[in-house]
């Protein structure tokens, strides 16, 4: 239609690339760099707002884009978000959690043209000075780079004993295995993405079966699993000293859903369908 802007045009073509959850969006300054980093927010307060002051320095390297599952906070008044550099907001308005976030903001900026994609929560636990290290890893060809804590050079800071048990004893050893690859940081959503592996048709990251933390563990098997060049970067994860640690996971409910998925994940259910429709539209680069 002749009244439609390239904003858009792009949400168009996000939602071609598969079952992309309804969203809008609030901000779009437009791409000015090769790679992106999507900032998992939703009610995070003055924790995202310190976030991406910390990540200003960064945002040259790679646009900035926040992907809100439906905040209530004002913490996301486009005004400030310009202010500290963000490129995009996009808001979710369909259902589903993480993993519903993660297709509406991956599918954005793969029709937006990126070339690799950073993720990070936006619950400030994650020190952004590791972006380089990320795209330095894209940048020699590793179509999945993993952020790990446990890495040399890496540091784990006031993590709970039993978050530092379950990655450690049961989360990375179980990714591991089904990937055929050892990981040894498997929780951090501080990872990356080439465009190439979230276009693959072998793929297919863009269903609705991914909603909760699926999708993370998915690409985690799946990429080693296909021959995709895949590693990790030594990042820095702190939790709040003597604070409630910041997260989505409820210690009963949450953790076994957690563990749930985690063993569906390595027992291949939410790999595509033997004979599933393969077809994706490559969007514009």
């Amino acid at each position: 239609m002749a009244d439609e802007t390239p904003t858009d045009l792009l949400v168009a073509a996000a939602h071609r690339l598969g079952q992309v959850p309804r969203f809008r969006v609030d901000l779009d300054r437009g791409r000015r760099t090769r790679y992106a980093v999507v900032v998992f927010v939703l009610n995070e307060g003055e924790r995202i707002r310190s976030q991406l002051q910390r990540m200003r320095p960064w945002a040259s390297m790679a646009d900035i884009i926040i992907a809100d599952g439906g905040s209530s906070d004002g913490a996301l008044e486009p005004r400030y978000l310009q202010e500290t550099g963000v490129a995009t907001l996009l808001t979710k308005e369909g259902p589903g959690r993480l993993s519903a976030q993660m297709r509406m903001a991956l599918a954005f900026a793969l029709a937006a043209g990126y070339e690799g994609i950073i993720t990070i929560d936006g619950n400030g636990k994650d020190d952004p000075a590791a972006i380089p290290r990320f795209i330095e890893a894209m940048d020699a060809g590793v179509h999945h780079v993993q952020g790990s804590r446990f890495r040399p050079g890496g540091q784990a800071l006031n993590t709970p004993p039993s978050r530092w048990l379950g990655v450690r004893l049961v989360h990375a050893p179980l990714i591991s295995l089904a990937a055929r690859f050892r990981y040894t940081d498997t929780t951090n959503g501080f990872r990356a993405y080439r465009r190439e592996l979230l276009l693959d048709p072998r793929v297919q990251p863009f269903r609705e079966v991914f909603s909760d933390y699926e999708l993370h563990y998915y690409l985690s098997i799946r990429a080693p699993e296909l021959g995709f060049n895949t590693a990790e970067v030594p990042v820095t994860r702190a939790y709040p000293k003597g604070k409630p640690a910041p997260t989505k996971i409820t210690p009963l409910a949450g953790n076994l859903r957690v563990l749930r998925t985690l063993a569906r994940a390595c027992m291949r259910r939410y790999h595509p369908a033997a004979g599933a429709d393969t077809r994706v539209e490559r969007s514009r680069s």
